[in-house]
Parts: structure tokens; C-alpha cells; sequence
């Protein structure tokens, strides 16, 4: 990254905002939304209460970006690692997933939200297959914000399963080794066609990108709060977009 990573702590009361955004302000934010779990156990909650908080801070984050300019918002819902967890919360991840397609898809598109989801769908339970479709489908059309759920998703993965479809080109006559650069290995990606993200967002403190947009996030600016997520609101959101436009972005020039 080419960037120290800045860490934020909630704003303490009494201290100002700072400069507002500006207009230039990011057009892709990814969200590392992270913390669920420690946010149930610091209330003596079971974990799978932490990921159902979760899913209402999600609504609030996606019906603020685009009322802050936000035109790409993709968040990380359930990596490829994330199997490894106990049965139960694991199920409970997967449900809410099937709730909030099911729930949310008609709110969604009548905000003109584009529903996307990237990852290694065809490895989910088939019911969450069939929502995810019928809520991409039902949203296609839309254009005010595009949200990427990132679902079963690993940077890793991505960029094995890129390579493999550029080697079967190859293989088929169909593209020149030699002619293989990096647009051409981000047209093969899961978010081919999007712009990279500006910004990434990781909430709870922790200060890597476990395995997210390893590819697209290669200048990205990074952004951590200790906040755990199901706390993030708008207001965490307008905080990190006035530290963004605080930066100079220089990809790799003086």
C-alpha cells in the first residue's frame, strides 16, 4: 500500500469534524465489517446476535452512500476462511444472508440500488444461490449505487480463479501469453468493470485486509476505526470520507 495506514478512534465529544468532504470525494468504498462478534460478547450476547446487529447497520450504510456520493459500495459479508467457524454461527450467516435478499431486494430497488455479489457463489447452499439471482436480477437495472455483497469471497481465490480463465484462453487459441497485462487480468476479475476502490473501510480495529480486493486495493486508501460494526452509522461513514479528502493520492508519482 502505498500509504501509511491511518487509524481512527470515535470521535471524542467536543472535538470538531474537520473540513467536509470534498466534491472530488471517493467513487468506490469497500467496508471490511468486522467486530460482530466482540460487539455481542462485550453484552453478553451469543455471537450470531453480533451478525443480526450487523445487518442493521448495513442498511444505514447503504441508504447514506449515495446520499454522500458514493456510487460503488462493496462489502465483505462472508470470506472464504469463514467456514471454519462454529456450525451454528456459520448457519446463522447464511440465513441472514437468505433474509436480507429476500427483504431488502424490494426496498433496494426501489432507491435504485443495483444488487451485485462477487465471490464463489455457485459454492453456496442453493437456496442462497437462488436469492442472490432473483435479487441481481430484479436490480439490474439501477444505477443510483451499486452494492457488491462479497460472499464466499477471497482476494486469493479471485485471482486463482482469474488466472485459470485466462490460462483456458490461452489454451484455446483464444488470447497471446504475451499479450496478458494487468487490464487484462482485471477484466477477468469478479468486479470487471467497476472502478477500484478508493477507499477501504475496516471497522474494529484490526489492521490488515484479510484477504479483500488484494487486487483492486493496490492504491486504495485504508481507513480503520475501532468501532466495532453493528455501532458504524453515517456519521463514522462522513468521518472517513473528510479523512480521504484530507490525503493526496499520488499512485506512485512525486
Amino acid at each position: 500500500m502505498r500509504r501509511m495506514v491511518r487509524r481512527e478512534r470515535e470521535a471524542s465529544p467536543g472535538v470538531g469534524p474537520g473540513p467536509e468532504p470534498k466534491a472530488e470525494g471517493p467513487r468506490h468504498v469497500a467496508i471490511i465489517m468486522d467486530g460482530n462478534g466482540r460487539w455481542a460478547v462485550q453484552r453478553g450476547l451469543p455471537r450470531t446476535a453480533g451478525h443480526r446487529a450487523g445487518v442493521e447497520a448495513l442498511r444505514g450504510v447503504v441508504k447514506a452512500a449515495p446520499e454522500l456520493g458514493i456510487k460503488v459500495l462493496t462489502c465483505y459479508a462472508f470470506s472464504t476462511e469463514n467456514w471454519k467457524r462454529p456450525k451454528d454461527e456459520v448457519d446463522t450467516l447464511m440465513s441472514l444472508l437468505l433474509e436480507y435478499c429476500r427483504l431488502e431486494a424490494t426496498t433496494l430497488h426501489k432507491n435504485g440500488v443495483r444488487i451485485n455479489a462477487i465471490g464463489r457463489i455457485h459454492e453456496l447452499p442453493p437456496a442462497q444461490q437462488r436469492e442472490i439471482e432473483r435479487a441481481v436480477n430484479l436490480t439490474r437495472g439501477n444505477d443510483r449505487l451499486i452494492l457488491n455483497l462479497a460472499v464466499n469471497y477471497g482476494g486469493q481465490a479471485e485471482l486463482v480463479d482469474a488466472f485459470r480463465s485466462l490460462a483456458a484462453e490461452v489454451q484455446a487459441g483464444r488470447l497471446d501469453p504475451d499479450r496478458i497485462d494487468a487490464a487484462a487480468v482485471a477484466s477477468h476479475l469478479y468486479t470487471a468493470g467497476l472502478p477500484d476502490p478508493d477507499l477501504v473501510i475496516r471497522t474494529a480495529g484490526e489492521m490488515r485486509l484479510s484477504n479483500f480486493l488484494l487486487w483492486q486495493a493496490a492504491y486504495a486508501e485504508i481507513w480503520v476505526t475501532d468501532v466495532y460494526w453493528p455501532d458504524f452509522t453515517r456519521e463514522h461513514l462522513e468521518q472517513a470520507l473528510r479523512e480521504f479528502a484530507r490525503r493526496e493520492r499520488r499512485f506512485g508519482a512525486v
